[in-house]
């Protein structure tokens, strides 16, 4: 097979990844907006398309493996294919939690709420999804400098966490009618806070995409 073949093969692994990236970024964010605005029509979207974007990564894997066997890259080539493929497992994982925070709106029924927590997650959600935007980014152009960047970014992710953590916990103290909507906050800033993770995991693979070598950026964070 010709080398200017595989190259467009390469280009269009590297678009697809792209393109269920932003799918991803997407679900994020409608995720979060459906919670914030009790929108249980756009939560429902999020779990529908969900399925495109799980499609989307065994195709991105089936075209890996395949031109892992037919072309046997070397270096650099082969540490893009394996580049796609570790980091579209973590969009896809990213995905999934944004199913779950669409589930979350789902349940939700006439509980009370407590606005000033749902200013923090939508706040945090921001912050996460400006994370994923820029993590595409920064592997289009496999910008080394950029991913450890980002990477540091995740420290901030985690203090909205502990700060919304322990403001729910204050208030299901003090007032009992918000022990579920304060429970719900939990699971919802801890799936923001697993997507943080997912991109701290996007920009070791943009380093290693540069340079070869498999690095932890965040010591903290969990596969």
């Amino acid at each position: 097979m010709l080398r200017s073949q595989f190259e467009e093969e390469l280009l269009n692994l590297h678009n697809q990844f792209y393109e269920m990236g932003m799918m991803v970024s997407n679900a994020v964010h409608k995720s979060v907006r459906a919670y914030i605005d009790h929108d249980k029509h756009i939560a429902n979207e999020v779990i529908e398309r969900d399925t495109e974007i799980n499609d989307m990564e065994v195709k991105l894997e089936k075209k890996s493996f395949e031109m892992i066997a037919l072309q046997q890259p070397v270096t650099t080539d082969l540490r893009m294919i394996i580049t796609v493929m570790k980091a579209s497992s973590d969009l896809e994982r990213m995905a999934d939690h944004a199913v779950s925070i669409s589930k979350s709106t789902i349940r939700l029924k006439g509980e009370t709420r407590i606005p000033e927590i749902e200013k923090e997650i939508s706040d945090m959600s921001d912050y996460v999804k400006k994370m994923v935007d820029n993590v595409l980014i920064a592997y289009v152009k496999t910008d080394e400098k950029d991913a450890r960047m980002i990477a540091k970014m995740d420290n901030r992710v985690n203090e909205y966490f502990n700060s919304i953590y322990s403001n729910s916990i204050e208030s299901m103290k003090s007032n009992s009618e918000t022990v579920i909507s304060g429970t719900d906050y939990l699971h919802v800033a801890t799936y923001l806070e697993r997507i943080g993770d997912y991109v701290t995991n996007i920009c070791e693979w943009i380093v290693y995409l540069a340079t070869g070598k498999i690095t932890e950026l965040n010591t903290n964070h969990e596969e």
